[in-house]
């Protein structure tokens, strides 16, 4: 390709691996999609964490340790999706581990938010239960992508 011309002067294109090799061929679209799930858990735990206490119907019993571990096994698919969708090279360990780190402290922003809202409380059960969920969610995520690249 020609250079490009500025002010007469002739300014060679940027090389096509000037960009970071896990990024050059990845178009801005596909990354919105990996990672617009997991803002949309993340406001669905927003906005579940919200509800006042005397709000939230009693369906069965541990109903609160099934939505948490539920959501945020589905929060750390997904952030493990979005990660290996961003970064092509990065490892199982560091996907699992990256992921869990997440998960812990989403959730502990998560019951930190609960102390301001009407008959919710801040609980370390519940907090336990979201990292169990985060590595659950990263775990099956990886077993999946191990079993895809197999077949």
């Amino acid at each position: 390709m020609p250079p490009i011309i500025v002010n007469k002067i002739p300014v060679p294109r940027p090389k096509k691996d000037a960009m970071p090799a896990n990024i050059q061929n990845k178009p801005n679209n596909d990354i919105v999609k990996s990672w617009l799930p997991v803002l949309v858990f993340m406001g669905l735990i927003f906005y579940a964490s919200s509800i006042p206490g005397s709000n939230i119907p009693s369906l069965f019993t541990f109903q609160d340790v099934a939505f948490h571990l539920s959501v945020y096994l589905m929060l750390a698919f997904f952030f493990s999706r979005a990660l290996r969708n961003t970064y092509p090279g990065i490892s199982v360990s560091k996907i699992i581990l990256i992921t869990v780190l997440f998960g812990v402290f989403y959730g502990m922003t998560d019951e930190f938010h609960q102390l301001f809202v009407p008959l919710r409380t801040c609980s370390g059960l519940d907090l336990f239960v979201d990292g169990m969920g985060s590595v659950i969610g990263s775990l099956i995520f990886v077993k999946l992508s191990i079993r895809a690249t197999n077949d």
